[in-house]
């Protein structure tokens, strides 16, 4: 646990009592806080009261009397499209309103570091897509080098949750538009932003906040180093506004689309090799092509990502190669299920938006394409040019018929159920072709989550394969 300091004695409420509101109270009290909690939930007040807490309602008149400020869980909203009641009232108040994540900032450096002969360091990514893959590399190519570290936010732990770090440790965090866009600090040694696309536009007001949360994370603390991919017109202006010219190797640009050797520091990737250049030269490459757990252009981007950012961090090429050929990939992230008679079976469940989705189609030749759920604004019309590498479609959920539609001449069929996708796909693939879930939709109609669905598929494929 992280202790929150600067509230010894002082009332600090938390709405929201998920994951993170629960290691936030326990940190509150830890460091000295008196932690006041609330969620609208019984289900989750009376979690908080099983831990001994004493749940305080933040809606009624004088709640905030004499508290010192509000943390929010990152599911609730605090501006657009409209500020949840309690945080409304808090703004009001002018009671300073912060999250987990500017909390374990502003603790996190006071923990005995001075003892430490290598200060701790926090590598933070943001991004659309392929954070958490990029996350997760990160700390796998540390732990293969053999550097003590954690990982947490928006994957793994949260973030008051984590041990007190040792010497020379170095915590690598996922973050969330919806955790940087209010936490009060944020200074990471190392940031990386590894792409944008439109998504949660609601909650930001528009891409023009989507970004500016995104933003926030390079700006507000100024990391010693940025990683910033800039294959979309925003992250050229981050690294742009970072860096003081082509030169100033304090930004490491990276990309999965274009060769970058007019710069200070860039890793790319392309036709399958990644290549480090530094100050106008070629310094190390990589063939990304046989590493199994990262397959397509889209992990090709996060492997530059974590290739800069532990590169940032002193680790060698060679000791990175050797990480990168081990590393299995996430679940439901373009994850190898198993294969049989020539034909793979990968859970990208995690696709719940087209532009996933169309980074999953660009990854493998010859598809079968098991899509659908609870459809998003547009379809799947704007896939319609990369339908060339599917074999056949399997619609499920709620929106199959609406994406039968989208499809024009790509053979199709309505199965609605996983367990009919899948044995039609596997009794209909032939060799050399990919029996992909890219679901392009979210899972609420048939599923509470994107796990649950991609652990649905990968028993169902289990089953079939005799695994």
């Amino acid at each position: 646990m992280i202790p929150v300091l600067g509230f010894d004695g002082a009332k600090v409420a938390v709405l929201g009592l998920g994951r993170s509101g629960l290691a936030t109270a326990r940190a509150l009290a830890a460091g000295g806080a008196i932690p006041l909690l609330w969620d609208d939930s019984p289900e989750a007040r009376a979690k908080a009261e099983a831990e001994g807490f004493a749940p305080t309602d933040l809606t009624r008149n004088g709640a905030f009397d004499g508290v010192a400020a509000l943390v929010v869980s990152p599911g609730i909203p605090s501006l657009y499209p409209t500020p949840n009641p309690v945080i409304d009232r808090a703004l009001e108040l002018g009671i300073p309103v912060d999250n987990d994540i500017g909390l374990f900032f502003r603790s996190f450096a006071a923990q005995g570091f001075a003892d430490f002969d290598t200060p701790p360091r926090i590598v933070a990514v943001t991004g659309s897509n392929g954070k958490s893959t990029t996350t997760a590399l990160i700390h796998h190519i540390l732990q293969v080098a053999g550097r003590p570290t954690q990982m947490a936010g928006n994957i793994g732990r949260g973030v008051m949750d984590i041990d007190p770090p040792v010497d020379g440790e170095v915590v690598v965090l996922e973050l969330s538009s919806y955790q940087t866009e209010l936490a009060r600090a944020l200074t990471p040694d190392v940031a990386v932003f590894t792409n944008l696309s439109p998504d949660h536009l609601d909650r930001h007001g528009g891409m023009g906040g989507y970004f500016a949360a995104k933003r926030r994370l390079f700006t507000e603390g100024g990391p010693d180093r940025a990683v910033i991919g800039v294959d979309e017109l925003e992250g050229r202006f981050l690294a742009n506004q970072m860096g003081q010219g082509p030169n100033d190797d304090r930004v490491i640009r990276i990309s999965s689309a274009q060769k970058l050797d007019g710069f200070g520091w860039a890793v790319f990737a392309r036709k399958g090799f990644l290549s480090e250049w530094r100050k106008g030269r070629q310094v190390a490459s990589i063939d990304l092509r046989e590493v199994s757990g990262l397959p397509g252009a889209h992990n090709h981007q996060n492997a530059c990502a974590a290739y800069a950012a532990t590169r940032a961090l002193g680790i060698g090429p060679k000791q990175i190669e050797e990480a990168l050929r081990s590393f299995k990939g996430l679940p439901h992230r373009s994850q190898l299920v198993g294969e049989k008679g020539g034909v793979r079976f990968i859970n990208d469940s995690k696709a719940t938006n087209v532009d996933s989705a169309a980074k999953a189609l660009q990854a493998f030749p010859k598809i079968r394409w098991i899509a659908g759920g609870m459809g998003k604004e547009g379809g799947i019309a704007a896939l319609k040019p990369l339908l060339g590498s599917v074999v056949k479609a399997y619609l499920i959920g709620h929106s199959a018929r609406d994406f039968a539609l989208q499809l024009g001449q790509t053979p199709h069929e309505i199965c609605e159920t996983m367990e009919r996708a899948v044995a039609r796909a596997a009794a209909e693939a032939e060799a050399g072709e990919v029996v992909l879930l890219a679901p392009a939709a979210a899972s609420f109609d048939q599923y509470p989550n994107f796990e649950k669905r991609g652990e649905d598929f990968t028993a169902r494929v289990k089953a079939l394969l005799g695994a």
